[in-house]
């Protein structure tokens, strides 16, 4: 029990946890691999039945190319506490395909990969295999193997099997069809072909078997792992036997070789030679020993860029090679350049072929998945791929999902990256380095092992085999590096070698600082290189993060008062502003950084700042946090924050310094493997043949190493700490109840577990899936109601939010995201790459077929209508886009639970559609998710018309006459104009005494203004309009632009056309639709009724609210603004305020009971001015007033000059828009004040004549002078300026 509990209790602080050998078990015998069918069969039906039993029992496959069970032979040592043994997972991984056998005629190189297996809670073990082929001994095996042959080549002789043209009942039977067929990837094309022809006779041929020996590690120490499996596979190959038994070695990597501490490097031996491995300190990048060069050649610089920043939107990412290591590869290192955030959800970068019913996953994923050679990339058909990143490693191709926002100054991140590849000598898209090997020396020289084994001799003699000094290694390594000497060793056996090896060395001894620079290896050389380049690569990335979130603790919202309070309301509370946050960023990284501050793992990092301030702070949250502190040191920030401009990695030569120290200098030097206590002539030496080694002295480690004595004593002292606060706060197993709740959706199923594959496990993950979409349903509906009813309350002038566009169409695009996750969950058949576009298609022809049938539907015929209008759209190509299209054209209409509930109405299609599992075939969680949907009807969304700009739309025009009058028609020829936020329809005439037209134009967005107008022409030209009514034929939406006015001459104030704002008119029988606030409606055109006398005071406050809406609007990013004509024309508009405040005290009906107008009274005052100028009264006044006065009399004569008949009221505001565009409004006020002419025609009391109330005019007035106001080109056209 002694030994047993030292091994656990030193299990954290050992190098490796355990050693495990994987191969054929000769007692069980060729077992085929029918886990990953059985699971398959699950998901496709009875049809992947009969292909897999067609396969194995009717032998269309060559016996050689199928695959069998392997089983783990061995594990050293059998179990520790730290990390319980997952034998199913370890077994699945180290041979991902099961066993492979090959002959003496086809190539049997050794692989090497890694592989990874995180756990429920996050916590991650890595294994590193060497797989080579193993002669087999067991005449059983080659009797069966060849028995397989006969029946094979009898079947295939006698029947002509079927080609797999057969098409699957399934996406994923189709996916195993591909894959069943996979060769190794090792096989070239000759080799394949000739083994395909070729028949195994066990009297002519040698049958061989793959066998794995691999190491379980806590970190991915990958280059020293892969080192020591490398020459224990050159050990077991070699001619002559290993200096010491082969336990040794394996005991002394899982016992004697400690884990190095932070910022230490360590030195420790194989078989061989040593291997030296380093760990960064606590305040440097965390360990990452993958090559991200390879990653870079693999992919291209821009295409790693690319999948990077899907993965940092956690869309589904699925890698795809012939080469495990290359997947592992790929994954580890865009998971390693995502810090300081940690990827949160399924992470299989190795995925067997057992579980690849885990890609029906409706959650985001990386995964990795074996291709097999020449295998096509389109009829290989996945589950969902709406929102899927997939990368063909081999062949440096990517596909990206639609509606992919770029990452911030991509253009030049990826120059950056380029220069920092190219200052090592690496070109960017130089093409895929060669497949991975085990090693390039697999079989070694004579003279090299000889070398080896000699100098491993020499430590057979050392006492105790404890740390080496100095000299003694400055020697061994000299040793190590001259052959000659080392043969002449060898001869001597020991004998006086000691002496003669020391003096005959000693001449050639250098200074000690040339000796450590030229004592490397070429090999040790290149991963120093390497090395070097991960962390520059690295720190370019890390770099891009501390910019862009340099002050994102001004936006973590710390509400709770004690950890206890904050877990128990954290879905309840918001702890990032992210608003704010938004606000505060350059325009150009918002589409980027809209979606990823809503990202799992984003939420995750903000959750780790929060409880930093009632426990020890996340590793990589503490690292990020001292980056940004010494940024402010160097740096601070200046007011340009909002600047996009791109900021270089200033770091990149001190980054490495502290690595290239320490592998220069070694730390610790880890005891050397040594003979043990152990019986001899058990496990002898045969050359190729891995022995099988005494468990006895290997599942017991030793007790008096200081350092398992050390981490016991800080175990013990951990113990005691946690039984101290054991009583504060929360009881543990409450705490982890609620942090699973408060992180990542369902966060026991970021894993599939690999252990355990039975149908009820499955059928339980599968449950999981719907209970997390379900939940995932209900916090996006929330957060988009939360959202738009806070817009609500800005547009109704409480707080402010400056990017509430942009937010919400990302969350949006999100809930599109999760309706395809949900349509794609638990699919039968897979057809195109929208599932809930190809059930919308099986549903239209089957209402179809109704209707030829003569069938009476009971179906809202407006989802058909929906559907036909989308796919009438030329614009959207794909069928994701639209998908989407429909989705946002739902919503906008308040028909997206309505429709969504008609459509899985046909339950007879849902049946047939989807399997018994699936989201979509529980009904109470259906139930409760269309329910959810419902409550987005409580707010108005523009989310269709806002997103496709460019599509056609048919529009229709209705002029409303009052009619109670005599004019409800005209004899004139009128035309109209309808604007909108995205564009104009241009000038349309309306054919005479037709009060109703359409017309198609590109989409308008929300429509703001209509222009309408006559010629005058004809006996009837006057014509009293109430309103014209737009609508919007594809969306509905309905807008009303009251006029109430005349248009005609002699009539109102003589205007021929007026420019109308609108307001969106609600549908009838909205009271209904479950709308507890409303959506303010937009402002409209003032009219005459309106002129009902406000106070001085009222009018001085809506002057100032007016101007305040205008710096709001240019406060806001560009494509959120909307249009400005409505704050400047409309009602409560800066011309409505102004005409008020020269209202105010105007004498307007004096003259023969005839109306004045405003702009009588600016003719006058410009009249008096031109007068006064002609006398020469202004000869004397300061030149600036001069100007000024002929500025005001040049825009006054020139707005009475357009040919347009726009009216006095028209004319009036058209000056106060070009004063305002032109900054001359504040020049002009106090001339019209001064002149006399002011004095006939306004009373005492008015606030023109109030020197105060001028004053505080034109300073606010002067606010608008720092934004620049352009105009609607119909609204100045005609005027010559």
């Amino acid at each position: 029990m002694s030994g047993s509990s030292a091994v656990s209790g030193a299990a954290p602080c050992r190098f490796a946890h355990y050693f495990v050998i994987c191969g054929i078990d000769t007692e069980t015998g060729l077992e085929p691999d029918e886990l990953a069918g059985i699971l398959l069969l699950r998901q496709g039906g009875s049809t992947f039945l009969r292909s897999y039993t067609f396969f194995c029992e009717n032998f269309e496959e060559s016996p050689l190319k199928r695959t069998f069970k392997s089983k783990v032979l061995a594990r050293y040592p059998e179990n520790i506490e730290w990390n319980p043994f997952d034998q199913d997972a370890v077994n699945m991984l180290c041979m991902p395909k099961g066993l492979s056998f090959r002959t003496q005629a086809d190539q049997r190189h050794p692989q090497f990969h890694s592989f990874i297996i995180t756990k429920e809670d996050g916590s991650r073990t890595y294994g590193f295999v060497h797989t080579f082929y193993e002669q087999v001994t067991s005449p059983q095996i080659c009797s069966a193997m060849q028995t397989l042959y006969q029946m094979h080549n009898t079947e295939h002789a006698s029947a002509n099997p079927p080609s797999s043209s057969s098409s699957s009942s399934s996406s994923m039977d189709s996916l195993a069809s591909s894959l069943d067929e996979t060769d190794s990837p090792t096989s070239s094309s000759p080799t394949s072909s000739s083994r395909a022809d070729s028949t195994y006779d066990s009297t002519r041929d040698t049958l061989y078997v793959s066998k794995a020996l691999c190491l379980i590690t806590p970190m991915p120490f990958m280059h020293a792992c892969r080192g020591f499996l490398s020459q224990l596979y050159r050990a077991v190959t070699a001619a002559s036997a290993p200096p010491l038994p082969l336990e040794s070695y394996a005991y002394n990597i899982l016992y004697e070789v400690p884990l190095p501490a932070p910022g230490r490097s360590l030195k420790f031996h194989g078989v061989y030679e040593p291997i030296v491995c380093q760990r960064p300190g606590l305040g440097e990048l965390p360990l990452a020993d993958f090559p991200l060069a390879e990653a870079f050649s693999l992919l291209g610089v821009e295409n790693l860029v690319q999948v990077f920043t899907c993965t940092l939107l956690e869309m589904q990412i699925l890698l795809y090679s012939q080469d495990y290591q290359r997947l592992m590869t790929v994954a580890e290192s865009i998971t390693t350049l995502l810090f300081p955030f940690q990827w949160q959800h399924v992470y299989v970068p190795i995925l067997p072929a057992s579980l690849l019913h885990f890609l029906d996953a409706p959650v985001p994923y990386l995964m990795g998945l074996q291709s097999k050679e020449g295998t096509d990339r389109s009829k290989l058909e996945l589950p969902q791929e709406a929102n899927l990143c997939f990368v063909d490693i081999d062949n440096h191709y990517i596909e990206l999902p639609e509606d992919f926002p770029w990452f911030p100054n991509k253009s030049e991140f990826i120059q950056e990256l380029r220069e920092v590849l190219l200052s090592f000598g690496i070109t960017d898209n130089t093409g895929a380095p060669p497949r991975t090997r085990s090693s390039p020396s697999s079989t070694p020289s004579t003279p090299g092992r000889e070398r080896k084994t000699t100098a491993f001799r020499q430590l057979e003699d050392d006492g105790r085999n404890g740390n080496l000094a100095g000299e003694e290694l400055t020697v061994l390594e000299l040793l190590q590096g001259n052959a000659t000497l080392e043969r002449l060793q060898a001869l001597t056996k020991r004998t006086g070698v000691t002496v003669a090896r020391v003096e005959a060395l000693r001449a050639g001894v250098k200074p000690q600082d040339t000796e450590e620079q030229r004592g490397r290896t070429a090999a040790e050389e290149e991963e120093l290189r390497n090395a070097k380049l991960n962390v520059q690569l690295r720190e370019v990335f890390a770099s891009r993060f501390t910019t862009m979130f340099a002050d994102y603790e001004a936006f973590v919202i710390q509400s709770a008062p004690d950890l206890e309070s904050w877990l128990t309301n954290r879905e309840q509370m918001h702890n990032f502003d992210k608003a704010s946050f938004l606000s505060d960023q350059p325009e150009p990284y918002l589409p980027f950084l809209s979606h990823f501050i809503e990202t799992q793992m984003f939420a995750t990092f903000i959750d780790n700042k929060i409880m930093s301030q009632w426990e020890e702070k996340e590793p990589l949250l503490r690292v990020f946090d001292a980056r940004i502190d010494k940024a402010r040191l160097y740096n601070v920030r200046v007011p340009s924050l909002r600047s996009s401009s791109y900021q270089k990695c200033s770091i990149l030569k001190e980054c490495v310094q502290a690595m290239e120290q320490r592998l220069m200098k070694i730390d610790h030097t880890a005891i050397h493997p040594h003979l043990l206590d152990m019986k001899i002539g058990q496990g002898k030496y045969e050359q190729g043949f891995f022995p099988k080694l005494q468990a006895d002295v290997l599942n017991t480690g030793p007790t008096n190493n200081k350092w398992s004595h050390r981490t016991a004593t800080a175990q013990h002292k951990k113990d005691r700490h946690k039984q101290q606060t054991e009583h504060l706060n929360l009881d543990n197993d409450l705490k982890e109840k609620y942090m699973q709740d408060a992180r990542s959706l369902g966060k026991n199923l970021r894993q599939p577990k690999l252990s355990d594959l039975s149908p009820a496990v499955i059928a339980q993950t599968n449950w999981k899936f719907v209970e997390g979409l379900l939940k995932e349903c209900r916090l996006k509906t929330k957060r988009m109601l939360v959202e738009k009813m806070g817009q609500e309350a800005v547009e109704l002038g409480h707080g402010e939010a400056n990017i509430t566009g942009l937010e919400e169409n990302t969350l949006i695009a999100s809930l599109c995201d999760l309706l395809e996750r949900i349509w794609s969950h638990g699919l039968q058949v897979k057809q195109g790459k929208s599932a809930l576009w190809s059930h919308l298609l099986h549903y239209q022809a089957r209402e179809e077929k109704m209707e030829q049938q003569h069938v009476v539907s009971s179906v809202c015929p407006c989802i058909i209508c929906f559907f036909r209008h989308i796919q009438n759209m030329s614009e959207i190509k794909t069928d994701v886009g639209r998908s989407r299209a429909w989705i946002r054209l739902s919503l906008e209409k308040k028909l997206l639970s309505q429709h969504l509930k008609q459509l899985l109405s046909r339950q007879a299609l849902t049946r047939k559609l989807y399997k018994r599992y699936a989201f979509l075939r529980c009904e109470e969680e259906k139930e409760q998710f269309l329910y959810h949907l419902l409550s987005l009807n409580a707010v108005d969304y523009f989310c269709f018309t806002s997103v496709f700009t460019t599509i056609m739309i048919p529009y229709r025009v209705v002029i409303i006459p009052i009619k109670k009058l005599s004019n409800a028609m005209t004899t004139s020829n009128p035309w109209v104009c309808v604007s909108g936020e995205l564009g104009d329809s241009g000038i349309m005439q309306i054919p005479k005494n037709v009060l109703e037209m359409t017309f198609d134009c590109q989409n308008l967005g929300k429509l703001t203004t209509v222009q309408l107008g006559h010629d005058n022409a004809g006996l009837l030209a006057k014509w009293l309009v109430d309103c014209v009514i737009v609508r919007n034929e594809i969306t509905g939406h309905t807008y009303r632009f009251p006029c109430g006015r005349w248009l005609g001459k002699g009539v109102d104030d003589g205007s021929l056309e007026r420019v109308l704002i609108g307001e969106l008119v609600l549908p009838s029988g909205e009271e209904d639709s479950g709308r507890g606030c409303c959506t303010p409606p937009l402002q409209r055109s003032p009219s005459q009724t309106r002129r009902i006398k406000p106070t001085s005071a009222q009018i001085q406050e809506a002057i100032g609210e007016a101007v305040n809406n205008i710096v709001k609007h240019f406060h806001k990013p560009e494509k959120e603004r909307g249009s400005l004509t409505v704050l400047l024309c409309g009602e409560n508009s800066l011309v409505a305020a102004l005409e008020q405040f020269f209202h105010h005290g105007f004498k307007s009906a004096r003259l023969f009971q005839k109306t004045v107008f405003v702009w009588d009274f600016v003719e006058k005052a410009v009249a008096y001015m031109e007068s006064a100028d002609q006398m020469g009264d202004f000869q004397e006044t300061a030149e600036p007033l001069g100007m000024t006065c002929q500025s005001l009399c040049r825009y006054v004569n020139a707005i009475n000059s357009t040919p347009r008949n726009i009216g006095k009221d028209g004319k009036f505001q058209l000056l106060i828009c070009l004063g305002a565009r032109d900054r001359l409004l504040l020049q002009w006020l106090p001339l019209l004040v001064e002149c006399p002419v002011i004095l006939r025609m306004y009373e005492d009391t008015a606030l023109l004549r109030d020197r105060t109330a001028v004053n505080a005019l034109i300073g606010v007035l002067e606010t608008l002078h720092d934004f620049p106001i352009t105009l609607e080109a119909l609204l100045v056209k005609g005027i010559d300026l």
